[in-house]
């Protein structure tokens, strides 16, 4: 009964007009009519729980019921974290500083909370480090991200104050990453997102994905023009071509023409070994994606998520069983 009244509420608050903008994009894509296309839309949202965004992400007009029925979708994922994770321990890994004090000793990096610093504590800083990421401390997909350079302003007070005016509390050392991984992307610091959850005794890793820039971004979300590719999770290959928020396809980087398939990830087995240990020290929330930056002497934490976005798994493309997450997470969570 609560299944059916979460679905009927969805209904009631459905953007019509965003769905009536894919049933388009999809009849212009496969040839399949708008109503047979809206008619299986309703149908994938009451049978599965899967919304008209889920249908386009994971094409389910190109798939069969069977295989419909093991995507992690907008439903079932608020499930698994609601069965998963405990609330009340959402803040430590939502406020960015609340995060980098927590896991300070994975950080490797100087960072600043500018609530609490001075002007004489922020130019010691900047006689540091020429140059830095400020960041806002709740927003997410990369929004109020920039990287500053010191000599870019006339005092070190006008890009005190301009921070402070921005309210991007958070400044951070730029990490200095890996040849490995600027050799795909040298513009962000690019990122493993990795998945885990925590048993009784053990923290397992069920899911990771390398994140790229592109367009001479600063970050790697998909949100910012980024794209993402699966992660083998015994060797630290990348796995299949990267995919962007529009599923375009990418064989190599369109910037730094690098061969993407088969790219032998530095420090994978360390960033695990990292992410599990965490992992141990919030037990309240026992699923959480990391993101995960390689330096030149090994891994370091950049951010947690306690929702850490399903979107990016079993995408077109990347999973050439057509089967979804879901069989995984049932291991953990009953009755999804």
């Amino acid at each position: 009964m609560k299944r059916l009244i979460y679905i009927f509420k969805r209904i009631l608050n459905m953007d019509y007009r965003n769905l009536f903008n894919i049933i388009n994009e999809i009849h212009k894509e496969s040839g399949i009519s708008r109503i047979r296309l809206l008619y299986d839309i309703i149908y994938c949202g009451m049978k599965f729980g899967a919304g008209f965004n889920d249908y386009k992400l994971y094409r389910f007009y190109e798939l069969s019921d069977q295989q419909r029925s093991t995507y992690v979708n907008r439903t079932n994922n608020n499930i698994i974290v609601r069965a998963l994770n405990n609330p009340d321990y959402y803040h430590i890994v939502d406020d960015k500083i609340e995060f980098n004090e927590f896991f300070s000793d994975y950080l490797k990096r100087d960072w600043l909370d500018m609530r609490k610093t001075s002007l004489e504590e922020f130019e010691a800083f900047c006689r540091k480090h020429d140059d830095m990421m400020i960041k806002p401390i709740n927003e997410t997909g990369g929004t109020g991200v920039e990287k500053l350079y010191v000599k870019d302003y006339s005092s070190v007070k006008e890009l005190y104050d301009l921070i402070l005016s921005k309210k991007a509390y958070l400044v951070e050392e730029v990490v200095k990453q890996h040849p490995d991984i600027s050799r795909l992307y040298p513009y962000s610091v690019n990122t493993y997102r990795i998945l885990t959850i925590k048993t009784d005794d053990d923290v397992d890793v069920i899911y990771a994905i390398l994140r790229l820039g592109n367009n001479g971004s600063v970050v790697d979300n998909h949100h910012a023009g980024g794209m993402s590719t699966p992660i083998d999770l015994d060797t630290g290959k990348i796995l299949y071509p990267a995919s962007d928020l529009n599923l375009v396809l990418y064989e190599e980087h369109p910037m730094t023409h690098m061969k993407l398939v088969g790219y032998q990830l530095p420090y994978w087995n360390e960033a695990k070994a990292m992410v599990k240990e965490a992992a141990m020290l919030i037990p309240e929330i026992r699923y959480n994606g990391w993101d995960v930056a390689i330096s030149e002497d090994g891994p370091l934490l950049i951010e947690g998520n306690y929702l850490p976005g399903y979107d990016l798994m079993s995408l077109p493309g990347q999973n050439p069983s057509k089967i979804g997450m879901l069989p995984v997470y049932r291991k953990y969570v009953k009755g999804i």
